[in-house]
């Protein structure tokens, strides 16, 4: 029975389960149904919002747009109306300027009509004095009796006797009227420039002295069977000269590099004490690397100094090596800041390229720091390392023409030279050989003895002038100006000299008589 109740409730139990399980689905349903309409009431309203601040923006945005047209619109119309102000003016002006033309082509017309008038009256004045002049001539030939050929053959042989003194005075007066407006011009800029740039020169020679602390350092040097001073002489290429001078040793040699290289290293070993082969080589080696640095330190802080700048590295390692070269005992790196600071201060004057000017001068002997294996002049072997190197043409042609070994094609050349000229001559910077010095000499008097009507000439001041005397019975004051002008002359000519000559002529007369 049990099993039969449960048998009957259970379609019952299903029925009411399913019933149950439909309601409870239909309410989620519908529950979920107000959820949507209430999520898509909600989204209309975003949009309506969104909508109406999406309109508010453009015609916000049109507004500002509007207003910015309506502003550049404002601005081109006042600036039309200025435009328009300003060619009104233009106008003007040019009305005026027509109006001045056509009075002024008016005065020209009435100039050109008097001018003609005066033409044809001085036309009439010409042929009126010409008559006259012939009618003169006529009368003259008639008073003296002789023909036009014979008075112009005369007249001819007067004026070449006095052509000389005429000439003489001419030259005179020539050179004293350029002297009074150039010379002291010249004279303030030379001097000017020396006296800024004067720099301190030192004489140096072939050879170097080296002072030993007693004399048993020299058998040190010497070495066992002289090994030491050998493995020297080979590693620095300089002789080493031991004589018996106490105290003392010399380092001779022409390379003026190798020469401080062993300076340096010599004094090295002296001070440290150990003198033998193995150390000796790397002494000089170590030597060898300080003065490549100072020279290149050297070439750097030169081209700092001048303001030249942009110059190549190895340009820059010859500028160094010029320390230690010198020519007529004068130090050539000196001479060549001295040469450029001169070629800045005139180029300054003469409102060149002041730059430029100190590179040519600082440049211009670079030829001499090449060594043995330069060919040719410095001068030139100079020009073909600077165009190697791409310089400036005006700096190739300073440096290969300031000795007027190729064509000058610059004012920096001429510049160049006379700047040189002004460095190596001024008093104390070079040292002369004594046989070029007699023969300058020697030269200076032949030349001036040269000229007819002088008696002697002797030069002095170290052939820096020449005192010329002449026979006052052959020679008068105007003649002896001409001839002292000719002598300078011959001797720009012929000569080649550091600075200038002064050439002196004296005219003197004298009487003698004895009292007995």
């Amino acid at each position: 029975m049990p099993i039969i109740s449960l048998l009957a409730l259970l379609p019952v139990c299903i029925a009411i389960g399913y019933f149950s399980c439909i309601f409870v689905y239909k309410k989620k349903q519908l529950a979920s149904e107000k959820k949507m309409q209430a999520l898509i009431d909600e989204s209309k309203r975003a949009a309506e919002k969104i909508k109406k601040e999406a309109d508010l923006a453009v015609k916000t945005e049109l507004f500002q747009r509007r207003e910015a047209f309506e502003k550049e619109t404002q601005e081109t119309k006042m600036e039309l109306r200025q435009q328009e102000k300003r060619l009104s003016k233009r106008e003007d002006n040019l009305e005026r300027k027509m109006e001045l033309l056509t009075k002024k082509e008016r005065y020209i017309d009435t100039l050109s009509a008097n001018l003609a008038l005066k033409e044809k009256k001085v036309d009439d004045k010409k042929l009126e004095y010409d008559a006259i002049i012939d009618e003169q001539n006529k009368v003259l030939l008639k008073i003296s009796n002789m023909t036009a050929e014979e008075a112009e053959k005369l007249l001819l042989t007067r004026l070449e006797k006095g052509l000389d003194i005429k000439c003489a005075e001419i030259i005179s007066k020539k050179i004293s009227a350029a002297k009074e407006n150039a010379e002291q011009t010249a004279i303030s800029l030379i001097s000017s420039a020396i006296q800024r740039c004067a720099a301190t020169q030192t004489a140096e020679n072939i050879v170097s002295a080296i002072e030993l602390p007693n004399n048993e350092m020299k058998g040190r040097i010497i070495g066992r069977e002289g090994r030491n001073i050998r493995a020297f002489e080979k590693a620095t290429g300089i002789d080493v000269i031991v004589d018996d001078t106490p105290g003392v040793i010399v380092l001779s040699g022409f390379d003026s590099v190798r020469r401080e290289i062993a300076r340096q290293s010599m004094e090295k070993l002296i001070l440290d004490g150990r003198i033998h082969p193995a150390h000796i080589e790397e002494i000089v080696k170590d030597t060898e690397k300080e003065i490549e640095q100072v020279i290149q330190e050297t070439g750097k802080q030169t081209c700092f100094e001048l303001g030249v700048h942009n110059v190549h590295p190895e340009i820059i390692k010859l500028i160094g090596r010029l320390k230690y070269r010198t020519s007529y005992g004068q130090n050539q790196l000196q001479h060549s800041i001295e040469v450029s600071n001169l070629m800045g201060i005139i180029a300054g004057e003469l409102k060149l390229d002041v730059p430029l000017a100190k590179r040519c001068g600082l440049l211009h002997d670079i030829g001499k720091a090449i060594g043995p294996e330069m060919e040719g002049t410095h001068a030139v072997a100079g020009a073909d390392l600077a165009k190697r190197y791409d310089e400036r043409p005006e700096v190739i042609n300073a440096i290969g023409g300031h000795h007027e070994e190729t064509p000058v094609e610059s004012v920096y050349t001429v510049l160049v030279s006379a700047t040189d000229a002004i460095s190596a001559g001024r008093p104390g910077a070079r040292r002369e050989t004594l046989e070029k010095y007699v023969k300058r000499l020697e030269r200076l008097e032949g030349i001036a003895t040269s000229f007819s009507g002088v008696e002697s000439a002797y030069a002095i001041q170290a052939g820096r002038e020449v005192r010329v005397i002449v026979c006052p019975d052959k020679v008068n004051d105007k003649a002896a100006a001409k001839i002292c002008y000719d002598i300078a002359k011959e001797i720009e000519d012929q000569l080649e000299y550091p600075g200038e000559v002064v050439v002196t002529v004296v005219r003197e007369t004298r009487f003698v008589e004895h009292a007995k």
